[in-house]
């Protein structure tokens, strides 16, 4: 081990026992509140893979899938294809992934995948104030910590982003009073303009130096700046859901972001909500709306052995391979529609 990478893990062990020590009969995740909004609705998420007359035995194709937690309920998960597909989780994360093995006939002619679920997902609100949480059982491992404060491919810590962290804070600050200074930074600072190269990407360095992009830019840049500071942060990924719709198609992705605070546990932030509508700057952080539905979390994922590409950016399409090599372009399609179902138990 060089001394630079001694440096590192010695300082991230430090962090990490200081983290433990403070919050380790604490919860990762609070209830949500008695009296929060839920919505249900019935998900549809669409993919065609293409012709390939050349594919041989050897294409892959994932898709991410649900996620249920301790505020989304996913019931009635149901996938309809001709391709034989396994149920796995990828490696680092845990997330939730189906893997299709087409034959060399299917893959050939192209086939089509249909993923649909009704869930019920409940606000995520956390008590800054109050007496934390007790759900013991959401409890992160301690590995996931450390890989919440490290980099990203896309979302590095030191050079500028780590200056821009240390502009916007103050060696004096508690965590959370770091966590407030920087997300108000963020929602100010960052435009919701997502046309032109590079937007999209969640590249960290390109967002603080344009100060736009989409959902994607903007969480990178706050969690680049938390990380920075030593605040484990990660990246949360799925679709939004209209408030002002019943049902519809869904064009894009949306993310959000959830920061760890010893004594509280996960913190969920959206600043690119906040930053849209800054009467809700106060409201998002620390809680996210029931109008999304929630996929995956992590950057730089592999996602199982069988995928030979450079590992996904985030992981919220479908992606495919056929001889170790992406498949570009794929078809998808993503809608929903309101449903009515009993409530669950959410937050228990």
């Amino acid at each position: 081990m060089t001394r630079t990478v001694a440096i590192v893990c010695s300082s991230f062990l430090a962090l990490l026992s200081c983290l433990r020590g403070a919050s380790a009969d604490l919860p990762a995740l609070a209830p949500a509140l008695p009296d929060a909004p839920a919505r249900s609705f019935e998900f549809t998420y669409q993919v065609h893979f293409p012709a390939t007359p050349n594919a041989g035995s050897t294409t892959r194709l994932w898709l991410p899938l649900p996620r249920d937690d301790g505020f989304q309920d996913v019931r009635s998960l149901h996938l309809d294809s001709p391709a034989k597909y396994a149920q796995l989780y990828d490696p680092e994360y845990k997330n939730r992934i189906a893997m299709f093995k087409p034959s060399a006939q299917q893959a050939a002619a192209g086939f089509d995948v249909t993923v649909r679920f009704v869930a019920v997902r409940s606000e995520h609100r956390v008590s800054l104030t109050g007496a934390p949480p007790q759900h013991p059982s959401n409890a992160t491992p301690d590995r996931l910590l450390l890989r919440f404060l490290a980099p990203d491919k896309l979302v590095p810590i030191d050079g500028p982003l780590a200056a821009l962290a240390l502009a916007h804070t103050s060696p004096g600050m508690s965590p959370l009073q770091k966590s407030r200074g920087l997300y108000d930074y963020v929602v100010s600072a960052m435009h919701d303009d997502a046309s032109g190269e590079g937007a999209g990407r969640g590249d960290a360095l390109w967002a603080a130096s344009s100060l736009r992009g989409n959902s994607a830019d903007v969480h990178s840049l706050l969690i680049a700046l938390l990380r920075a500071s030593s605040i484990p942060a990660r990246f949360a990924v799925g679709f939004p859901l209209p408030p002002d719709k019943s049902a519809g198609d869904i064009p894009s992705y949306d993310s959000w972001a959830e920061f760890y605070i010893p004594g509280v546990g996960w913190v969920p932030v959206d600043a690119s909500e906040a930053s849209k509508n800054p009467t809700q700057q106060e409201y998002f952080f620390g809680a996210t709306d029931a109008n999304r539905v929630f996929f995956t979390y992590g950057r730089d994922l592999r996602l199982s052995s069988d995928q030979q590409g450079a590992p996904l950016n985030f992981f919220i399409y479908p992606y495919a391979e056929v001889n170790g090599q992406p498949v570009l372009h794929l078809a998808s399609h993503f809608s929903f529609r309101d449903v009515t179902v009993s409530p669950p138990s959410l937050g228990n």
